[in-house]
């Protein structure tokens, strides 16, 4: 079994953030004045720890696969030799930074990988998130002449382990409300263009995600609001998490939890927009501000993982029977 484990991607060292701005831009250099800001944001938080997550989440998702699967289901007709490998091997590929999703897909077929699946960790579908990472496989595959066949877990919004483990930490936040009855409950994905969101897929996903969580724990008040839109000057979804505390605390809430469900793993812009911005915003406002923790990779979330992959490389063998 071969996985490729996707992510956003983030610069390792202060002179990358340029480069790295330059390519999340499509190749257009950024003004000296949107550097700066996205310099001292990073400054701000210190660094963000999107990598270091990205390659426990593959080595323990590697891990997880190995364990459950069965290592030799055929008798031995030679001996295999001295070093024991198991049959599931997981890549990362970035979409903005090194290893990009490119070099990869390479060192995939360089390794002689004849089929793949796929995953993004990140469990909503828009043509702004799941889509470009396909095609940026697609393209790769298509400049190696399709060394492998490739199959893609879309999205998982409402996973049931996944839900289940979004419950477990917004439940860690409900023992620290001093009046959980009376809170807000706010769930949060990256806003992307409404002209990319026109078909209302990815706004539907976040919110069936929000929904899930708010069932299995009767959340009685709750609602999706939306953080780290670009700075472009068409319009992108909302209400952005800011705005929406405004109306929280015009609206009488003295407590809010914030559940950053389109971001399974910390990074700048949970740190930096909800952490910092966000918790300025509550403060000035009087509002009492608590953020559940991240999944990362944690058990729970490389479980979903796992899961998610072990259906879509079932999907192979289905195939080969009915060929």
């Amino acid at each position: 079994m071969n996985v490729l484990l996707m992510a956003y991607g983030t610069p390792y060292r202060p002179e990358e953030i340029g480069p790295y701005y330059t390519d999340i831009r499509r190749g257009r250099p950024p003004s000296p004045e949107l550097l700066a800001e996205l310099e001292a944001r990073y400054q701000q938080i210190g660094r963000s720890p999107l990598n270091e997550i990205t390659f426990a989440q593959a080595v323990r998702l590697e891990a997880a696969l190995n364990a459950s699967l069965p290592l030799y289901p055929r008798p031995f007709q030679v001996p295999p030799g001295p070093r024991v490998r198991g049959p599931a091997r997981v890549y990362v590929g970035t979409k903005h930074w090194h290893p990009f999703i490119a070099e990869a897909v390479r060192a995939m077929a360089e390794d002689g990988v004849r089929q793949a699946v796929g995953i993004v960790a990140a469990p909503h579908y828009s043509a702004r998130s799941i889509a470009e990472y396909r095609e940026k496989v697609e393209q790769a595959l298509a400049e190696l002449g399709h060394p492998f066949e490739f199959r893609m877990v879309e999205a998982y919004p409402e996973h049931p382990l996944y839900i289940e483990a979004l419950c477990r930490r917004v439940l860690e936040q409900l023992w620290q409300l001093r009046e959980p009855h009376r809170a807000l409950f706010l769930f949060t994905a990256h806003s992307i263009p409404e002209k990319s969101a026109a078909d209302g897929v990815y706004q539907a996903q976040v919110r069936a995600t929000a929904a899930g969580v708010a069932r299995q724990l009767g959340l009685a008040r709750w609602d999706v609001a939306w953080q780290s839109a670009g700075r472009t000057p068409e319009p992108w979804i909302g209400p952005d998490i800011n705005e929406r505390l405004e109306e929280a605390a015009a609206e009488g809430y003295g407590e809010v939890v914030v559940t950053a469900v389109g971001f399974p793993s910390d990074h700048l812009e949970v740190f930096y927009d909800l952490d910092y911005e966000a918790q300025n915003t509550a403060t000035r406002l009087g509002l009492r501000l608590l953020r559940t923790r991240s999944l990362n990779a944690d058990p729970d979330y490389i479980e979903v993982l796992r899961n998610l992959v072990v259906a879509e490389w079932a999907r192979f063998e289905v195939a080969e029977r009915v060929v």
